[in-house]
């Protein structure tokens, strides 16, 4: 019997249901957003028994990973230092003197003159002072009425200790957010509403545990993994219930997000990858000499993949719920095949959506290699480019797991049940 065929058979039997779910198996209860994949008792124990201990141990690592400070606290040395919120007042703009060697200087890498500012916080607070032009690649371009970050340097041997560093940029990230959360709220209603809130349980996790933890200098990949299984539990649960069709992706997510580390280990240990290759990574090896740099890049891997992972999980488990609600015939093996070409599907797309926002991240480094006029062997290998490559094709795989290891969860929990009917409302929850 092939693919198609096993769910053409079935559907006649689907035809002849009652159209109101409320009445179907007896499980609507007048409230079909609550509605979930009817389970036997014995399947029930057996996810109880993972899903319990899972989250038990989660909430016992946090606690024993929570950081203390003491890594991470750095104490303000006198003169070091400090950045300065300021509003420009005025612009003096001055011709540049010739460079020493004669040769012209490059647009955009020099910029003469003075700026007026008025500063808005500091040891100088309300004052108006004078500070040079900035300039250099980079450099932001100001006018009066800007607001502005100033480094203040009261150690400097010049007579202007604030330096123009960046624009202040608050309100306009503030009012994106507002935009954004108001056309997810607008879209998703109530569903948005719960989106927001994991949302806001992700940068938590990660801004109060995850990078302050690391600093303080425990296991980066251990911490990584403590942090995404608490956001994983929290935000799907959040997001959409408390439900057999959630524990299902919960299960199939922690499967794969297992599977993904694993990967992530042997990978960059066959690579030779340190974890140290950018700027970024090596001022940070630097500062922080305590903080495991090759840990870090696998708690990167882990982290970045989880969003994918969750996604996929509760697709297929909705998948399964939805074929198994509208089919209730069709066997465990039948929701498997019918779901994984759903699968099939959705994994085609998300490659490409994986490695597009990998490149476009790593854009400016592949410019830069590339105008080197290099090998293109030479090029992959480089290692800033070869732990892009790996962090793509070991999250890829971990999605393609997650396909096959939720989608089998879902069929074998839907066809354990007492009929194994669904809510609809719970299912177009899930979707």
């Amino acid at each position: 019997m092939s693919d198609h065929t096993d769910i053409a058979t079935a559907r006649p039997a689907s035809e002849g249901e009652p159209s109101d779910t409320s009445t179907s198996a007896g499980h609507g209860h007048g409230h079909g957003h609550h509605g979930r994949i009817q389970m036997s008792p014995r399947a029930r124990r057996t996810g109880l028994a993972v899903l319990i201990p899972a989250a038990l141990l989660t909430l016992v690592a946090l606690v024993w990973l929570w950081p203390h400070g003491s890594g991470a606290a750095q104490r303000e040395q006198p003169g070091a230092a400090q950045r300065v919120a300021a509003t420009v007042v005025s612009v003096h703009p001055s011709p540049c003197p010739p460079a020493e060697s004669g040769a012209p200087v490059a647009p955009g890498f020099a910029a003469c003159g003075t700026v007026r500012v008025r500063l808005s916080d500091g040891p100088d607070a309300g004052k108006e002072v004078s500070t040079a032009m900035p300039g250099g690649p980079g450099a932001p371009v100001v006018k009066a009425g800007d607001r502005v970050i100033l480094m203040y340097l009261p150690d400097s041997p010049s007579d202007q200790p604030y330096q123009i560093i960046d624009h202040q940029r608050g309100l306009q990230l503030w009012a994106l957010a507002l935009a954004f959360a108001a056309a997810v709220i607008a879209f998703g209603r109530w569903r948005g509403l719960s989106a927001l809130a994991g949302l806001a349980v992700s940068f938590a996790v990660l801004l109060l545990f995850v990078v302050p933890a690391i600093l303080d200098g425990r296991p980066p990949l251990l911490v990584a993994i403590v942090g995404s299984a608490a956001i994983m539990l929290t935000v799907l649960y959040l997001t959409h219930g408390f439900t057999v069709t959630t524990s299902v992706a919960v299960l199939g997510t922690l499967a794969s997000l297992a599977l993904t580390g694993i990967l992530a280990a042997v990978a960059t240990g066959a690579a030779h990858l340190t974890g140290v290759s950018g700027e970024d990574s090596t001022y940070l090896n630097i500062t922080y000499q305590h903080v495991n740099m090759r840990g870090l890049l696998l708690a990167g891997i882990l982290i970045g993949s989880l969003g994918v992972l969750d996604d996929v999980a509760v697709t297929q488990a909705a998948t399964v719920a939805e074929l198994a609600h509208a089919s209730p015939a069709l066997t465990a093996r039948q929701l498997y095949r019918a779901a994984g070409r759903v699968g099939r599907a959705h994994i085609a797309s998300v490659i490409n959506t994986i490695i597009l926002a990998y490149a476009g991240a790593s854009l400016p480094l592949l410019l830069l290699l590339a105008a080197g006029n290099r090998p293109l062997d030479e090029v992959l290998t480089n290692p800033n480019l070869a732990e892009e490559i790996v962090r793509s094709v070991v999250g890829t795989i971990g999605l393609i797991a997650a396909v096959p290891i939720t989608t089998a969860l879902a069929a074998v929990a839907a066809t354990r049940g007492e009929g194994h009917r669904l809510s609809r409302g719970n299912i177009s929850q899930a979707t």
